[in-house]
C-alpha cells in the first residue's frame, strides 16, 4: 500500500514540495539539519496526525505560518487510489480528509496508512516504561483485529469513570459496580485479543531476530496486568481499599507489559546497546511481516530515520535485506547517499531524494 504522491506544506523548515516516491525504496539524503527527518515526520503526520519528534505542535509548524498540511495519494491492494490529508494548526486543532470527506477519527487515518517507525527513540522500547511496549503491542492488535478498538475504548471509558469515583474518597462499593462490570468485560476481550496476537507474532519475531543476531536465550512473554491465577473482578475486590487510597485502579489491562528476558534476566540489563537495537528492529519488522501475512489490509510503510548512525555496516545490510523481503514501501534517511544506495538488490525500484536547507530534489 505505497504512497503514490506526497505533498507537504508548512512542516518545519521544508519548502512546499510534491513528491512521487518509489513504491519500494526511497532514500532521503543530505547534511544534518537539512530537513531529512522533517520529511519522515510529515509522512508520520499524514498517517497518525502527530509528530514523532515533538509532543508540541508549535515547533512542527513552520515559523510564520498558522498551520501545516500534508496530503497523500495511497494505492490500495485492489488498485483503488485513496486521497488522504491532514491539517494541524497551532491551536492544536486538526482536520482530516479521506477521499474528500472530513473524518474525526484518527483511527481511520491509521487504517488507511499503517506506519512503522524505526528511529533512535524506537530503541528505548526495551528500557522505557511499560506504556511504550503496550502501545507497540496494541498497534499490532489494532491492525489485525477490527473489534479491538471499540472494546479498548469501552475499557478506557470504564476505567476513567471508576477512577473518577475512587478519587472522591470513601464511597459505597455498590457505586462502582456498573463501571467495574464494564471494565471486567472489556478487559477480558482486550486480554484475549492481545494474547492471540502475541501468539502469532512470537514465531515471526524469533525468525527475524535469528537473521540479525544470535540470541538463543532471548524470550518474549506477556504480562496481562493482573494476577494470572485470579479473575479481574476478584482482584478489584481485593484491592478496593488500596485503590480508594491511591485514587486509581492498580490492576487491569492498562498495566499490561511485554517482557523480554535473556535467560532469567531482563534483556535490557544483559544485552549490549547494539544488541538491544537489533532486538527492537526485529520487533518492528515482525509486526510489518505479520500484517502482510494476515492479508487483512494494506502493507505498512516503514519510516527509518538515520539508520547508518545506529548500526554497523553488516547489521545495516542485514536489516535492509529483511525490509526489502517485505516488499513494502520504505523511506530511509541518511547523511551519505552511498551508505544506503548499495544495501538493496539491483532490480528493486529505488528513488533518491536530496535535501538541502529544506529544499527536496529527486536525484535519481
Amino acid at each position: 500500500m505505497p504512497l503514490k504522491r506526497l505533498t507537504v506544506t508548512g512542516v518545519r523548515n521544508l519548502q512546499p514540495v510534491t513528491l512521487h516516491p518509489s513504491p519500494r525504496i526511497n532514500i532521503i539524503h543530505g547534511a544534518n539539519g537539512s530537513g531529512k527527518s522533517s520529511l519522515l515526520e510529515a509522512i508520520h503526520l499524514l498517517g497518525l496526525a502527530r509528530s514523532f519528534r515533538s509532543t508540541r505542535l508549535q515547533p512542527v509548524i513552520q515559523r510564520g505560518l498558522d498551520a501545516c498540511t500534508v496530503f497523500g495519494e495511497v494505492i490500495q491492494p485492489s488498485g483503488v487510489v485513496n486521497s488522504i490529508g491532514i491539517t494541524r494548526s497551532k491551536q492544536a486543532d486538526y482536520q482530516i480528509r479521506i477521499d474528500g470527506q472530513t473524518v474525526r477519527s484518527i483511527a481511520e487515518l491509521a487504517e488507511t496508512l499503517p506506519l512503522q517507525l524505526i528511529n533512535p527513540d524506537s530503541f528505548r522500547l526495551l528500557e522505557g516504561a511499560p506504556k511504550q511496549r503496550r502501545q507497540y503491542l496494541d498497534w499490532g492488535v489494532f491492525h489485525v483485529e477490527h473489534q479491538f478498538l471499540p472494546v479498548w475504548q469501552r475499557l478506557q471509558k470504564g476505567l476513567k469513570q471508576r477512577n473518577s469515583l475512587l478519587r472522591r474518597g470513601r464511597i459505597q462499593r455498590s457505586l462502582l459496580a456498573p463501571w467495574e462490570s464494564e471494565v471486567v468485560n472489556a478487559a477480558e476481550k482486550v486480554d484475549e485479543y492481545r494474547r492471540a496476537y502475541l501468539q502469532q507474532l512470537k514465531p515471526v519475531f524469533e525468525d527475524i531476530l535469528s537473521r540479525l543476531v544470535e540470541l538463543d536465550d532471548l524470550t518474549l512473554s506477556y504480562y496481562r496486568g493482573w494476577d494470572k491465577e485470579k479473575p479481574l473482578n476478584q482482584v478489584l475486590d481485593e484491592q478496593f481499599e488500596r485503590d480508594s487510597v491511591l485514587g486509581y485502579t492498580q490492576a487491569g489491562p492498562q498495566r499490561a507489559d511485554l517482557r523480554l528476558r535473556s535467560g532469567t534476566m531482563n534483556a535490557v540489563d544483559v544485552l549490549s546497546r547494539g544488541q538491544q537495537k537489533l532486538v527492537v528492529c526485529a520487533l518492528k519488522i515482525a509486526q510489518g511481516s505479520l500484517l502482510k501475512r494476515q492479508g487483512v489490509q494494506q502493507d505498512c510503510v516503514f519510516l527509518v530515520d538515520d539508520l547508518p548512525s545506529e548500526l554497523d555496516e553488516s547489521h545495516r545490510r542485514a536489516l535492509c535485506t529483511l525490509l526489502e523481503d517485505l516488499e513494502c514501501q520504505i523511506f530511509v534517511s541518511s547523511v551519505e547517499a552511498e551508505q544506503m544506495r548499495d544495501c538493496w538488490k539491483n532490480d528493486t525500484p529505488l528513488s533518491m531524494f536530496h535535501v538541502e536547507h529544506g529544499r527536496i530534489v529527486q536525484t535519481d
